[in-house]
């Protein structure tokens, strides 16, 4: 494995990793990729206030530029306990490649708020979670505030003149779950998502709350046979209610550039590997491709 994406998947799997002790010290805790102190107009915003307040303010992000001339956007939202920073490695890897050049990635930081499952430590969190197996109620007032934040910076895009058609939106486990829920029901249809080691949210009424135009978006999802927090049968079963509730067709293949391309990573747990790195970098290819150079005369 090159050692630059031997750095990349230590990064994720330290992020992803949580410790249960039982005995007079119970503790669960996320290790969290965080930047160097230091202090940057990138660094996440801490809100103490309401969770109304926090979803007022904009958030704050990192630009990765593109390397040729910017045709296309990838918004891409950090998982639970960490931030933009974590998938910076990975916005630099991809943007190196000549046939994503054209693509300006933006890496937004989580408010910090207190998370229940984690006895109420504060950390970086798109939304309270209430339970790690995911069989209590849903924090919606606080997915739909990040949802609504995540909005802003499309919208901010769109304003600056790219057009929906042309940006990606995707995250990692809480992101990914907020990817599902900003871009199938938002007003826009974008050109994909990206869906890495999550779930679809507010599944009880997201059928009412869907665009018209989502079952249009294509999809890419990609899951850890093994992974121990977010099981794979919840994505098995996001993928079968988008499928067969919003008519979702599935994909043959990653090229087609339409449907839900559901891919299984045996032996991955919450985290990533090259091996879907490289599909999603293929995805996001597929979707926001570069301008095909014309032939000189």
């Amino acid at each position: 494995m090159p050692i630059y994406l031997r750095s990349i998947i230590s990064g994720r799997a330290r992020i992803a990793r949580w410790t249960l002790i039982v005995g007079v010290l119970t503790v669960v805790s996320f290790i969290s990729l965080r930047p160097s102190a230091k202090s940057s107009s990138s660094s996440p915003p801490h809100h103490k206030d309401s969770p109304m307040m926090a979803a007022a303010a904009s958030l704050k992000h990192i630009t990765v530029p593109p390397v040729a001339k910017h045709t296309a956007t990838v918004i891409f939202v950090h998982g639970l306990g960490d931030t933009g920073h974590g998938w910076k490695p990975v916005a630099d890897m991809f943007r190196v490649d000549p046939a994503l050049a054209h693509v300006k990635w933006i890496l937004p930081h989580s408010p910090i708020r207190t998370v229940k499952a984690n006895m109420g430590i504060e950390m970086p969190s798109w939304f309270d979670i209430y339970s790690f197996g995911f069989d209590t109620d849903e924090d919606e007032m606080g997915m739909l505030q990040s949802a609504r934040q995540i909005n802003q910076l499309i919208t901010a895009e769109v304003d600056a003149g790219t057009d929906p058609s042309r940006i990606v939106l995707g995250g990692f486990s809480q992101g990914g779950a907020m990817s599902l829920l900003t871009g199938l029901t938002g007003e826009r249809k974008l050109a994909g998502i990206a869906v890495l080691s999550g779930w679809l949210p507010l599944k009880h009424k997201f059928k009412a709350m869907a665009s018209p135009k989502a079952a249009e978006v294509p999809l890419f999802w990609g899951h850890g046979a093994v992974d121990p927090l977010v099981k794979r049968e919840f994505s098995k079963s996001s993928v079968e209610f988008l499928n067969q509730s919003l008519g979702m067709p599935l994909a043959a293949s990653r090229k087609e550039g339409k449907g839900i391309s559901y891919n299984i990573y045996d032996g991955i747990g919450h985290t990533t590997n090259p091996r879907e790195l490289e599909e999603l970098k293929e995805f996001i290819t597929t979707v926001i491709p570069g301008e095909t150079p014309r032939p000189s005369i």
